[in-house]
């Protein structure tokens, strides 16, 4: 098989689901382009912020495409490359972009506020917090998983970190430019993607390392970290979010269409097994690890949170939702299949050992810089450039995940008549303190590897509660709901089995330690606790949330 084919495919398959099934999704829910959204209604300059639609396309779409859809598929390779590739395409048309897109319209019909809110309208309070406690726990993990992805990568790639801080700095004069001194944004726009690369030049020319040592330097990385993702979380969003974001997309879209324009000149050919073996010794058996390893590149719950969390409340136009909604997915479904590519265009030897070696991310900057090689850019400076891309994206999904959290948290105990605590844990500053906290702890003991499984379970899981609010929302407004019902059961069959088998890991390595037998190094038995006790709350969380929805579904029936 050519990669050629494979691209050519999956482009025409995304643009043929973009027109016609996302326009029969836009119908079923309802786009009005006359409704008010949030962002005019609530406007307060902090979080409500009308945005043009480039722009918010561009949020939204960093905020999404972290390393997650570029770690997953290429993980998931080692099943094969057709189990992959076809769940990545068909699930990011029929899944993804459809939990996406409903999730922003769901939440901008309800003040902009999270898919929690819609839960509460429609299946109690109870429902809600139970969701919000959910939510802010896979938001947990997504900060340490991230915050171990970014500080690795600065330390193995310096020119990043260069580059990564030069980025903040531009947004911030890329914000007051826009916002307050009304440049227009097609020159903001020109001018800014030129000092971005120059961003990146300075940031090869310069790179900057805190220390010698591997192990100190992506120590003093991951408290920088957590000290901006708190800073950033309690900044309005037009001053650094939005225009970071905004900024960084176009970082991607080169990455993507020079990936896509040196594949169709160099168009190598697949290397890897169509189908491997259905169970991997690391990774487990295909049915259900594969669908939570490839996480973002088909469909993730982390989306329904931006969706719900920043991007409504920017929402200048409901015409607006299908693009940002689910156009973005689809862009990020392409990010996955050019990622996979990277993976199965290696002999599988090479891909084991360079997996084993350098890590997924090594995998995505080396492929790339060999495509667009062929396009007379030299090969260091495409992986460098592909690197560079990568953690740009890694550090907009951690600071975006921030502020998500800290909404979640604030949501939890916001009440009519707040006492003086609530008043204190709805602040902004302690709701990020109490979010950052268990993260950076997390971050600070252990590694990716240990973390990313229970995230990629949760992650999904938490897409399977988005379909299933959207579903009980439609059902209660007696509107069809066909097309969100179906993808929700097969994901939560999916996910709560996966949840099972790595329940039944951390409790199995917990006995091994018990027995006398050493804990891995990179990861303490407190860690594993907490670990396999987020695992264990995720799943009793998501059956009582079912059971609350079965019964207002079947009440909505016996009305109907």
């Amino acid at each position: 098989m050519n990669s050629f084919v494979l691209i050519v495919f999956a482009s025409v398959s995304f643009i043929l689901g973009y027109l016609f099934y996302g326009r029969y999704i836009a119908r079923k829910l309802g786009i009005d382009p006359k409704r008010e959204t949030p962002a005019h209604t609530m406007t307060d300059n902090v979080d409500y912020v009308p945005a043009k639609m480039p722009v918010l396309l561009g949020h939204h779409f960093a905020s999404i495409a972290g390393a997650a859809p570029i770690i997953g598929p290429i993980t998931a390779a080692v099943f094969g490359w057709v189990p992959v590739f076809l769940w990545i395409v068909l699930g990011s048309i029929f899944l993804g972009a459809v939990h996406d897109m409903t999730s922003l319209v769901a939440s901008v019909r309800h003040k902009g506020q999270s898919v929690g809110k819609v839960i509460e309208a429609y299946m109690g309070e109870r429902g809600k917090q139970l969701f919000l406690i959910f939510a802010w726990a896979t938001l947990v993990l997504v900060i340490a998983a991230f915050t171990i992805v970014v500080s690795k990568t600065f330390v193995a790639t310096p020119a990043v970190s260069t580059a990564s801080i030069l980025f903040i700095f531009l947004a911030i004069v890329f914000g007051f430019s826009v916002y307050r001194m009304k440049a227009g944004l097609a020159v903001s726009t020109v001018i800014g993607v030129i000092l971005l690369l120059v961003c990146v030049w300075f940031g090869v020319k310069f790179p900057l390392a805190p220390s010698a040592d591997t192990a100190q330097a992506q120590y003093i990385w991951s408290w920088i970290l957590l000290a901006y993702i708190f800073v950033a979380s309690v900044t309005p969003v037009w001053i650094l979010l939005q225009p970071r974001d905004y900024l960084n997309s176009f970082l991607l879209y080169l990455v993507l269409i020079g990936a896509f324009v040196g594949l169709l000149f160099k168009h190598p050919d697949v290397q890897m097994p169509a189908f491997a073996a259905f169970v991997d010794p690391k990774l487990g058996s295909l049915f259900p690890i594969l669908f939570v390893t490839v996480a973002c590149g088909a469909i993730s719950g982390f989306h329904s949170l931006v969706a719900s969390g920043t991007t409504a409340k920017q929402l200048n136009s409901e015409r607006d939702a299908k693009p940002v909604g689910y156009g973005a997915m689809l862009i990020e479904g392409t990010l996955a299949v050019i990622a996979l590519l990277t993976a199965i265009i290696l002999v599988k030897s090479d891909y084991v050992s360079h997996l084993a070696a350098k890590g997924p991310i090594s995998v995505f900057s080396a492929g790339v810089g060999g495509f667009v090689a062929k396009l007379g850019v030299p090969l260091h400076v495409g992986i460098t450039f592909a690197a560079l891309a990568v953690s740009a994206f890694a550090l907009t999904s951690l600071d975006t995940a921030t502020r998500l959290g800290r909404f979640a948290f604030q949501e939890f105990f916001r009440t009519e008549n707040p006492n003086a605590a609530q008043k204190v844990l709805t602040n902004r500053f302690v709701a990020t303190f109490f979010t950052v906290l268990p993260g950076g702890i997390l971050a600070l003991s252990g590694s990716w590897t240990a973390i990313w499984p229970i995230f990629g379970a949760a992650n999904q899981l938490l897409a399977a509660l988005a379909l299933l609010a959207g579903t009980v929302w439609l059902a209660r407004k007696q509107k069809q709901n066909h097309f969100l019902r179906y993808p929700m059961y097969f994901m939560f069959a999916v996910t709560l089995s996966a949840l099972v088998v790595l329940i039944y890991k951390k409790i199995n390595l917990l006995m091994q330690y018990y027995s006398g037998q050493a804990m891995p190094q990179s990861f303490g038995v407190v860690s594993t606790y907490f670990l396999a006790l987020i695992a264990v709350l995720l799943f009793i969380v998501a059956i009582v949330l079912v059971i609350e929805a079965y019964q207002h579904l079947k009440l909505s029936k016996e009305k109907a």
